[in-house]
């Protein structure tokens, strides 16, 4: 990328080193935040992401050039509590519970909600202007395959996500402009649930199985025939995204 864009400059930034997180952010009026943990989560990486979360958005405070942060979360920052399966809608407003998350290891989750929340907690108090996306499970071509480790730990928990009609897919040229529209559209605020399908029937969760191949391989039974019966109740709600989206292009 250096080599063929000569605007384009890239820094060694780890974001749980406070200074180099400044130095990469000096005289830039946007940032785009994407943590994510490379091999996959578990309870150590919890912790360290909340901390990278907390490093950026104290950064930013201290950048006068810096005019948006661009937060992205995850949906299973929001999906994950006992009573989902009995809620009709599940939107911006709704968090994962903590202690559930705990209870059944869903560390992806965990740190997806606790860093969101931190973020927005501090992007406050500094009186930063913020908004975050929420993405669901992210696709497109060999997207999962380079990033299994992510892809794996969205996914724990994917049977109770899909009878729950909460297991949902975003492209991720779809996510990518959704990050600019938000970025450049004034009136973007607050959180966005952004997917362009819930998978809620086993014709599309055998889109998605195929879409993932061979990350993960398909169920025996679905080989020769699929049955195609069951459709459950979508729960998701993404109303927000689709106005940021009608406001017009992103370039």
């Amino acid at each position: 990328m250096e080599a063929t864009e000569e605007r384009l400059v890239v820094y060694d930034v780890d974001v749980l080193d406070y200074q180099s997180i400044l130095v990469s952010l000096k005289t830039c009026n946007a940032v785009f935040c994407c943590l994510d943990s490379p091999e996959g989560y578990d309870e150590k990486e919890v912790d360290l992401e909340v901390r990278g979360a907390i490093n950026v958005v104290e950064a930013c405070g201290r950048t006068e050039s810096i005019d948006k942060i661009v937060f992205s979360s995850s949906l299973t920052a929001s999906i994950w509590r006992d009573n989902i399966g009995t809620q009709k809608d599940v939107d911006e407003k709704c968090w994962s519970d903590q202690d559930f998350c705990r209870k059944k290891k869903l560390w992806h989750a965990l740190a997806k909600m606790l860093s969101e929340k931190a973020a927005w907690a501090l992007a406050m108090d500094r009186r930063l202007n913020m908004v975050s996306i929420n993405p669901g499970l992210i696709v497109g071509p060999s997207v999962a395959q380079h990033n299994a480790g992510p892809t794996m730990s969205y996914l724990k928990g994917a049977a109770q996500m899909y009878e729950n009609g909460v297991l949902a897919y975003v492209d991720v040229k779809f996510l990518a402009d959704v990050h600019i529209r938000a970025f450049e559209d004034v009136s973007a605020c607050g959180r966005y649930f952004c997917f362009n399908q819930i998978v809620n029937t086993e014709e599309e969760a055998l889109k998605l199985v195929q879409s993932l191949s061979p990350l993960i391989p398909m169920p025996p039974r679905y080989e020769s025939e699929m049955q195609g019966n069951e459709v459950y109740e979508e729960r998701l709600r993404n109303y927000k995204l689709s106005k940021l989206v009608e406001a017009g292009s992103a370039c």
